[in-house]
């Protein structure tokens, strides 16, 4: 018995002898294999970037530490004690811009020898808010208008005038008690009357006028003011404020062939379905590039946003990573379709995209299709033939994609360009219908860190932090941000029917509308999140300088910081 236990205790001796080495080289092996994947492996930051976008689907999911899902992202939008699709407390708001009987009309104060012509500046929207500042000038200056010249030499290079976009002879008519306008400046004693060119500082308000521009038009009786884009102040008289209303919402509309065309691309739409949102997405080479972000596509990225960069000499060097926490940079597709899921819109909501060319491509779009399929744009929608007329001429284009914008049920934009301004100022006009705005400093932190919570607690922050931001009454402070954007002074409240239904008892729910006390707290996160976009649409640094006028009291002539970069004022503007 105990040469039986000896010779078993050596054969297991034998077995370990063998055994031993062999784990050894399997677990060498594998740490080495392990090392060299680490050192392959791209950094964190550059494996969800644009050229390679993880694939979203409605059973997508993240594994938690313990193999546990814990982020899932929804087909459908969920149940929420809420429309998606209107605004609370829209029907007690109303656009209200009709003259003050103090507003004299323009027969009684129009001097006859005196003409205002202007030259606009930029794209599309950025044109249509000269047109509407230069009514308003006419007026403080008791002059005859002259059809504004449209920009036909800028970035767009669009050969379009007035008439061709916009319809001249409703314009005249309906400003008829407002300003005179006129085709072209008249001849005096057989000789053409030639208009003096100046310029005037950007903001100028009333007493600016009056010191700059009329002198000179009393001596002239004719003056031209260039390259005609924010130059009138954002604060005026409440009549002048309502008369660029009566300009922007009534007076001011497309050609019947742009407006027809817009109208069957709306019908293509409902046709679809009951609702369907509007996105700007604004994610271009070129807006990328300006903003100075960065979106994790490692040194292909870096190179070739930094060679388009290289275009605007005095933009100074940039952090991208700071710019994104302080939600300077557009969303990336996928965080715009993951912000609209967690707002309630499920996979079955239709999406019209008005966008150029898309940085990345398909690739890009590939996320966000996953998560909405039904997504269309204007040539998808419509053929060739049918948009022939207007695909030569960008701001004709540009006039399509305003009008199904403004008619969807729900509007997105993902940079605080003209388009978005003028829109949003519209759509609060006409009824307050959704124009949702990210929040971008704060979803930027919670897009970081999505994997790490539940698709709910997800959702939850995500519907938190857009509060503020969706378009809905009172969410901002009147004269606060520009007054295309938010124009206050022509919304009126149907106090009677507001104070009707607030007096009936009702228990307070999620559902409920905001009270008063949360419509501040929603203006407060505005005031707090709002930020000064570095967007070229808006003269690049327009709004920051704006914002530092308004806030510090220093007027700024802006023309003399960009005179020597002149794409800079026309590239992207929309």
């Amino acid at each position: 018995m105990a040469f039986q236990r000896r010779r078993q205790h050596h054969n297991h001796q034998h077995r370990l002898r063998v055994v031993v080495p062999i784990i050894s080289a399997v677990f060498s092996a594998l740490l080495i294999l392990f090392a060299l994947l680490s050192f392959l492996a791209p950094s964190p930051s550059d494996t969800d970037h644009l050229h390679h976008p993880r694939r979203i689907t409605s059973t997508d999911k993240v594994d938690g530490p313990t193999g546990v899902p814990v982020f899932r992202v929804q087909r459908d939008g969920g149940k929420l004690d809420r429309d998606i699709w209107s605004s609370r407390n829209a029907q007690f708001y109303h656009g209200c811009s009709v003259a003050s009987s103090k507003f004299a009309k323009a027969g009684d104060v129009t001097h006859s020898n005196r003409y205002l012509a202007i030259v606009t500046s930029g794209g599309l929207n950025q044109q249509r808010t000269g047109i509407i500042d230069a009514v308003v000038a006419a007026r403080i200056l008791n002059a005859t208008l002259v059809i504004p010249k449209l920009d036909q030499k800028s970035f767009w290079k669009d050969a379009s005038d007035f008439s061709e976009i916009f319809y001249v002879d409703r314009f005249i008519s309906v400003l008829s008690k407002d300003v005179k306008i006129i085709k072209q400046i008249p001849r005096k004693g057989g000789k053409s009357l030639t208009p003096y060119h100046m310029r005037v500082p950007r903001k100028c308000n009333e007493k600016c006028y009056q010191n700059r521009v009329l002198p000179v038009l009393l001596k002239r009786h004719a003056v031209q003011l260039s390259k005609f884009d924010y130059r009138l102040a954002n604060k005026l008289d409440t009549d002048l404020q309502k008369l660029r209303c009566r300009v922007n919402y009534h007076a001011l509309s497309f050609t019947d062939s742009i407006q027809k065309m817009g109208k069957k691309l709306v019908h293509q739409m409902r046709m679809k379905g009951k609702h369907y949102i509007a996105l700007h997405l604004r994610f271009e080479p070129d807006m990328l590039a300006f903003s100075g972000c960065y979106y994790g596509g490692g040194d292909k990225e870096r190179k070739e946003l930094g060679a388009i960069r290289k275009r605007w000499k005095t933009l100074h060097i940039s952090n991208p990573d700071k710019e994104r926490r302080h939600g300077k940079c557009p969303l990336t597709p996928l965080e715009v379709g993951l912000m609209l899921r967690a707002l309630g819109y499920g996979s079955d909501v239709h999406i019209y995209v008005a966008s150029g060319e898309v940085y990345g491509g398909e690739e890009t779009l590939a996320p966000l299709k996953a998560l909405f399929p039904n997504f269309y744009s204007k040539e998808t929608i419509a053929s060739k033939e049918e948009l022939e007329p207007f695909s030569s001429f960008s701001s004709r284009m540009a006039a399509l994609d305003f009008i199904v914008c403004d008619e969807s049920d729900v509007f997105v934009t993902n940079n605080n360009g003209n388009m978005a301004k003028i829109l949003a100022g519209r759509r609060k006009y006409f009824g307050h219908k959704p124009t949702i705005r990210p929040n971008a400093k704060k979803l930027y932190r919670l897009f970081l860190n999505q994997t790490s919570m539940t698709w709910d607690t997800f959702a939850s922050k995500v519907r938190s932090y857009q509060r503020g931001f969706m378009g809905e009454p009172n969410e901002v402070r009147p004269g606060r941000g520009e007054f295309h954007e938010n124009p206050a002074t022509c919304i009126c409240e149907d106090s009677e029917a507001r104070t009707k239904k607030d007096s009936v008892p009702r228990k307070y729910g999620k559902g409920d509308s905001l009270t008063r006390k949360e419509v501040m707290v929603s203006d407060d996160q505005n005031d707090e999140d709002d930020p000064e976009w570095s967007d070229p649409d808006d003269d690049e640094d327009q709004r920051g300088l704006q914002d530092k006028e308004l806030n510090n009291g220093t007027v700024l002539d802006y023309d003399s910081i960009i005179s020597e970069e002149p794409e800079l004022e026309e590239m992207l503007s929309d």
